[in-house]
């Protein structure tokens, strides 16, 4: 039960973190947003890709480039909202379901593994405090109504538990866990590296987002 929990709640930190600041700026949570990416990143370098193909057979390459293949595609229905960057109409009023639903899809499959691995949860944990908060201010920045930014927001912070829900629990998904395994790699590979250069101005890093990026590596090796 505290899984699902510290899952959902992570979603309602950051939109809550977003309503204190009261700010419109995203580029505020950049350094956290750098934190969490290189956090991710060094999590899956460290546990997740060895213990995948440790295990693998040797096609597990083709389903985590699978997963890249995926994200660029949910990338391009939510504008980047996964890794921070995000786009939306200011003349949109209406409920923007293809943003929840590729939102959602990503946020399902990243709960799959966070149920096997302490390490993988904190990394899910870190990674979406900042992206909760950045996707909360572009809500409410953007006009909508305050009950279509607390369904949606209460929506995507479902999907996460929900993922790890299946995959204790459903045969089906328990079956096939090695290969969706996979994809998810693809999905951390690509989220946290594009964090990476992008949370950064003209793609350049400063001091101290050097040391933040060093920071989260050394955490990941240690915990």
């Amino acid at each position: 039960m505290m899984l699902y929990l510290s899952l959902f709640l992570s979603v309602i930190i950051g939109y809550g973190v977003a309503y204190i600041l009261k700010t419109r700026e995203t580029s505020r949570f950049n350094l956290l947003l750098t934190f969490s990416g290189s956090f991710l990143l060094s999590v899956t370098v460290f546990e997740y890709l060895p213990d995948l193909y440790q295990n693998s057979q040797d096609s597990i390459g083709i389903f985590i480039m699978a997963g890249i293949l995926l994200q660029l595609i949910l990338d391009f229905f939510s504008k980047g909202a996964e890794h921070g960057h995000i786009h939306i109409d200011s003349d949109q009023r209406n409920f923007p379901f293809t943003l929840f639903i590729s939102l959602s899809i990503h946020a399902l499959l990243e709960g799959i593994p966070v149920a096997s691995s302490d390490h993988i949860l904190y990394g899910v944990l870190i990674h979406k405090v900042p992206i909760a908060a950045i996707l909360a201010i572009f809500l409410i920045k953007t006009g909508y109504k305050p009950w279509i930014t607390l369904l949606f927001l209460s929506g995507f912070a479902l999907m996460t538990p929900l993922g790890s829900f299946m995959s204790q629990h459903l045969p089906e998904i328990q079956d096939y866990l090695l290969y969706i395994n996979a994809v998810v790699v693809g999905i951390f590979l690509h989220v946290s590296t594009t964090i990476l250069f992008e949370s950064n101005k003209n793609h350049s890093f400063n001091l101290i987002k050097l040391l933040t990026v060093l920071l989260a590596i050394i955490i990941a090796y240690l915990i």
